[in-house]
C-alpha cells in the first residue's frame, strides 16, 4: 500500500466525513499538523469532535476550525490563548469536555494499548469526578476514567520514511506518538521524508505499522506568546 500523498488534501481525501472523531497531535502551537488542519477546513467537514490537548490560537491551528464552526466537541486539558475558544464555550455552541492533562495524555495512551479503562486519583472531589465510577483501593479512592479513540489521527513528525516510520524532534513529540497509535487511521505530516532504511531502527519513535498515509508539510514555526526579557 502505497503511503506518501502529495499534500494534505490528497491524503485525507476520502476518509473525513460529518461527524467524525479526530485525535490532533501537538501542544499549544509545538508539533501540530497544521496543514492537515487546512485541509479539513478547505474539505468543510461538520460536527467534528476534536480531541487536542487545546484548540491553538484564534487564527493558528484548530483555532481556525473553530470560526468556520466545524468543531461540535472539544475533548481538551486547557482552553489556551483563544477567545474563540472561551466565546463558544460559555455561549454553549461548543460542547468542551476538559480533562486533567495527566489524565488526557493516559486516556489516549490506553486506548492505542487496548486498555478500555484505568483507575486515577486525579480528580477525586472535584467535578472531574462527577457521573465516573470511585473505587478504594488501599484505601484511597479512584476515579475510573474511560480510554479514548478516534477515526482519525492528524499528526506531525519531524523525519518519515516512504513506511511510515516517524521520529519527533524535542518537545514536538508530545502527544503525537500516542495519538497515532489510538485511531482507525492515522495521517502524518513530516518536515522531511527520507528514503526507507534512512532511519536509525533504535531512534525509531512510532512504527510505520501504525500511520496509512503520509505527506511532507512545512512549517510556520508561530510563536504562540512572546516573551522579552527586561
Amino acid at each position: 500500500m502505497k503511503k506518501l500523498h502529495q499534500s494534505a488534501l490528497a491524503a485525507l481525501e476520502g476518509i473525513v466525513f460529518d461527524g467524525m472523531t479526530i485525535m490532533v497531535g501537538g501542544f499549544g502551537l509545538c508539533g501540530i499538523p497544521e496543514n492537515s488542519i487546512l485541509a479539513l477546513r478547505e474539505l468543510g467537514v461538520k460536527k467534528l469532535t476534536v480531541i487536542s490537548n487545546n484548540c491553538g490560537i484564534d487564527d493558528f491551528g484548530l483555532g481556525i476550525l473553530l470560526q468556520t464552526r466545524q468543531i461540535a466537541k472539544m475533548v481538551s486539558s486547557y482552553v489556551g490563548e483563544n477567545k474563540t475558544f472561551e466565546t463558544q464555550m460559555l455561549s454553549g455552541e461548543l460542547e468542551v469536555e476538559l480533562v486533567p492533562q495527566g489524565t488526557l495524555a493516559e486516556r489516549i495512551r490506553a486506548g492505542g494499548a487496548g486498555i478500555p479503562a484505568f483507575y486515577t486519583r486525579t480528580g477525586v472531589g472535584t467535578i472531574v469526578s462527577e457521573g465516573k465510577e470511585v473505587r478504594v483501593f488501599d484505601g484511597k479512592e479512584y476515579l475510573m476514567e474511560a480510554a479514548l479513540t478516534s477515526d482519525l489521527s492528524i499528526i506531525r513528525a519531524w523525519k518519515a520514511d516512504h513506511e511510515g516510520n516517524l521520529q519527533y524532534r524535542k518537545t514536538a513529540r508530545n502527544f503525537n506518538p500516542i495519538m497515532a497509535t489510538a485511531a482507525k487511521i492515522t495521517v502524518a505530516e513530516a518536515e522531511i521524508i527520507v528514503e526507507n532504511g534512512k532511519l536509525d531502527a533504535d531512534h525509531m519513535h512510532t512504527q510505520g505499522i501504525y500511520v496509512e498515509r503520509l505527506f511532507k508539510g512545512e512549517q510556520k514555526k508561530r510563536i504562540e506568546r512572546l516573551t522579552l526579557a527586561a
